[in-house]
């Protein structure tokens, strides 16, 4: 964030700070334990108001900076990954249909409602037939029938299904449109059927809950919105995904770093003058979390810049490469950094009963790879750096 903090940013910072802290921190060993939600700790953003952060003034919201979202997802990180993830994967919901509203009256009515209700937005992108391919569809609407449409889609994973209030679904534009010519619709709970497939019982994340679905809905034409989804996942989804997932997974591997340094300060003051190797292998793991942090922060702040200056470059191959690579990096980089935590603590390290513990840092950053596997964005990547003119 810039030197000069905007009140909004600053009030909604020192909120986040005390809800990780005295909530979220508090019920992380068990919402990990049990694979539960985090319900203590989303109440507690309801009721201050951080659900509608990033919504606009004009529209009710706090007008909260993209900055203080992405910094709002590292201290809740910090203290307990599900529900710092579960926050961001809402507010980039609400980055999608705040940045695509092209003037839509039903759109701002229902951001208003974000606002009055506190509503918890998910997401239903993948799905079973596109090999994990984000921008492609299975799923279609039907024709239009006295104003509304239908679809029906088979979804291996939506995060926190059960929980959501709303959900921006990836559907074809209609039965005859190819693969690729997609649309954003927002459905209801209420206006929703969801039929869970399978359970949820994963490594790590395990607060997400995030079994599958098959997921089908009625919806007013209203409810679609009317930008393509192929600009929208360019210019919002896909960057703003790429950069809120990796403040998570830097927090993740931050508090990770810092058990691991609170382990030798305490070696050290049992052991007063006497060399300590923990204390280089620290050191060592310093040089790999600063690299991450630098490449988190630089990626937040070109998307800000191309945001407010160059919104069509955020389209571009280079710009597509340019924050495809900082998932891979921040994917990769984040569980060793709590791997290497685990090595400079040893056994206490290990164990899941003691302060040191580092075990569900590194079982978190490790679904980091596959939130849109990164063997997927490899292949993108390698078609894209054949016909890119720079990168």
């Amino acid at each position: 964030m810039s030197a000069t903090v905007a009140p909004a940013d600053r009030d909604l910072l020192t909120t986040i700070r005390r809800i990780a802290d005295d909530v979220a921190a508090a019920n992380a060993v068990d919402v990990d334990r049990n694979a539960r939600f985090p319900q203590e700790a989303v109440d507690a953003l309801r009721q201050e108001r951080a659900l509608s952060a990033l919504i606009p003034t004009s529209l009710g919201g706090e007008g909260a900076s993209f900055e203080a979202i992405a910094a709002a997802c590292f201290e809740l990180g910090r203290r307990c990954g599900a529900t710092a993830m579960v926050f961001a994967m809402h507010q980039i919901q609400i980055a999608c249909m705040t940045r695509h509203l092209d003037e839509s009256p039903w759109f701002e009515e229902y951001l208003r409602e974000v606002v009055a209700e506190q509503r918890l937005v998910a997401s239903i992108t993948s799905e079973v037939g596109t090999g994990g391919d984000m921008g492609k569809s299975v799923a279609a609407l039907s024709a239009p029938e006295n104003g509304s449409v239908s679809f029906e889609k088979q979804a291996p994973t939506v995060s926190y299904g059960d929980y959501a209030d709303a959900f921006l679904t990836t559907v074809r534009r209609g039965p005859d449109a190819e693969p690729g010519d997609q649309v954003l619709v927002l459905s209801r709970r209420d206006q929703m059927q969801m039929e869970p497939q399978g359970t949820w019982d994963p490594m790590g994340m395990r607060g997400t809950c995030s079994p599958g679905y098959v997921a089908s809905a009625q919806i007013p034409v209203e409810q679609i919105l009317t930008t393509p989804f192929s600009q929208i996942s360019a210019e919002t989804m896909t960057p703003v995904s790429h950069i809120l997932w990796s403040h998570v997974w830097l927090a993740i591997a931050t508090d990770a770093f810092d058990r691991a340094r609170a382990f030798v300060k305490a070696a050290a003051k049992r052991k007063p003058g006497e060399p300590l190797p923990a204390a280089i292998r620290l050191s060592e793991l310093m040089s790999e979390l600063s690299l991450l942090r630098a490449e988190v922060s630089l990626a937040l702040s070109e998307f800000c810049d191309a945001s407010e200056n160059h919104r069509a470059k955020l389209s571009q191959m280079a710009t597509i490469l340019r924050f495809n690579n900082l998932k891979i990096a921040a994917s990769e980089q984040a569980p060793r950094v709590c791997q290497g935590a685990m090595g400079v603590c040893g056994i206490v390290g290990y164990k899941n009963d003691t302060p040191f513990s580092v075990g569900r840092h590194l079982r978190d950053s490790m679904s980091a790879c596959l939130m849109v596997a990164n063997e997927r964005i490899h292949t993108t990547d390698a078609s894209l750096l054949l016909i890119a003119k720079e990168v």
